[in-house]
């Protein structure tokens, strides 16, 4: 809404007098009646309802600027966070943090590799003649833990676990425990009886450390007593009992060596791109990865259907990462004490001296601003009217207390201007305004209808 550009209670600043009109019979302003004629020179200039452009883009480029950084800064987020993570442990990847390069070599040893991102795909390529490396174990519910460990256990093939904490290892290594605190080197040396490892020499597998309860195993490259590689051979074939004369003798346990073994490994360095040329690497990925023609590489997924539990309804918050919920709830909180520390107190209204004096120009923008703010045209057109009135009865000989009741001061100006008294009511008394362009018309009026009385 346009701001009114008449002072609604403060003093009004002097006006020149106008030029005599040419037409000495024609009294009443235009503006006041529209069927009566009036100089062209009194009439007043149009004021614009629009806002412009300029103003437009004074009261919102806080906005647009907050808008835009926030717009950039997430971007440059994703961005980042899209070449950190993309192709991570993906055989197809050439990035630093992809796998090509051993899937590369490992082709040109007659090994093929492929992905598979289901659990189901998983579960059916588990076979003696395959080797199945899970990227990110961690990442795989207890229930899809439970039946890749079954389907591994009867596939008699070799499971390769890279980087498992305490959230899987348990449950895909049974015996093997995950130590919480990382180990502090990155390469270190085999330090054990392990072929591939005493082959290959020091090797970046330093990351989580791992202990067993197992008494057969390989435990390699160890930080500080705990292993960061471990091998667990395959499971014994149960003893087989053959029957002489008088008792039974029972065989003693077999084992396939090298068959349905279980690696697992402490950090996925010597698999990445990267890394892959640096000391011992390339060598202990070969071995680990190539004693058998086929290589599954499985990339566990967020989407997989298998990681909800049979028949369970999940909704939106269930698939949202528990940091997005905390992070909301932070912000929550935030806002909460945001509102607390810059709401209104409210209170019974106290007077204040002003520390300087204020011009009637700056109270009356002031107060035409919050009239507009508000959307408040019948205050504004009231007191409009009202200041109008008073100063207007003085000068058609009319009393201030009583220049506010039509009866008295509709006669006096109509007398004082020859003019028609109806349309002085219903410009000084009428309704309030319908819209912006009716309130910047009236003040326009009365501004007209105050020089036309004040001329000589």
């Amino acid at each position: 809404m346009t701001e009114p550009t008449t002072t609604p209670t403060g003093p009004r600043p002097a006006t020149p007098p106008a030029a005599p009109d040419a037409d000495a019979g024609s009294t009443v302003d235009a503006n006041v009646d529209a069927e009566a004629n009036v100089d062209a020179s009194t009439a007043p200039a149009p004021t614009s309802t629009s806002p412009t452009t300029r103003h437009l883009w004074t009261r919102s480029r806080g906005l647009l600027i907050g808008l835009g950084i926030l717009l950039a800064g997430a971007t440059t987020l994703a961005v980042l966070r899209s070449d950190a993570l993309h192709g991570a442990l993906d055989p197809r990847s050439a990035d630093p943090n992809g796998s090509r390069a051993v899937a590369e070599l490992l082709a040109d040893r007659g090994v093929s590799t492929r992905v598979v991102t289901t659990l189901a795909a998983a579960r059916a390529a588990a076979a003696p003649d395959t080797t199945l490396l899970v990227a990110s174990p961690d990442l795989l519910t207890l229930r899809q833990q439970s039946r890749l460990h079954e389907a591994v256990t009867a596939g008699g093939g070799r499971t390769v676990l890279v980087a498992p904490g305490t959230w899987s290892v348990e449950t895909l290594a049974p015996g093997v425990t995950a130590d919480p605190a990382a180990s502090r080197s990155t390469t270190l040396a085999p330090g054990c009886a392990l072929p591939a490892a005493r082959r290959a020499g020091s090797a970046d597998t330093g990351g989580v450390r791992y202990s067993t309860t197992h008494l057969d195993v390989d435990e390699c490259y160890p930080s500080n007593r705990l292993a960061t590689l471990v091998r667990i051979p395959a499971t014994p074939t149960p003893p087989t009992g053959t029957e002489t004369g008088t008792g039974t003798d029972t065989a003693a346990p077999t084992r396939t060596p090298g068959s349905g073994d279980t690696i697992v490994l402490g950090a996925p360095d010597i698999l990445l791109n990267d890394h892959l040329d640096q000391h011992g690497n390339a060598s202990l990925a070969l071995q680990l990865l190539g004693t058998r023609p086929h290589l599954v590489w499985y990339l566990p997924s967020l989407t997989d259907s298998s990681a909800a539990a049979p028949h369970e309804q999940r909704d939106l918050f269930d698939l949202l990462p528990s940091g997005w919920l905390w992070g909301t709830l932070q912000l929550l909180v935030a806002a909460v004490l945001a509102a607390l520390w810059r709401a209104r107190r409210f209170g019974p209204l106290v007077p204040e001296r002003l520390p300087v004096a204020i011009r009637a120009s700056e109270t009356t923008e002031g107060r035409a601003r919050l009239y507009r703010k508000a959307d408040a045209r019948d205050r504004a057109a009231t007191a409009l009217r009202s200041t109008t009135r008073t100063r207007l009865a003085p000068l058609v000989g009319v009393p201030v207390p009583r220049a506010h009741t039509p009866e008295v001061l509709v006669p006096a100006l109509s007398a004082h201007l020859h003019g028609d008294g109806h349309s002085l009511h219903t410009l000084l008394f009428g309704p309030p305004p319908a819209d912006d362009r009716a309130l910047t018309a009236l003040a326009d009026h009365l501004d007209a209808l105050e020089r036309e009385v004040r001329r000589p």
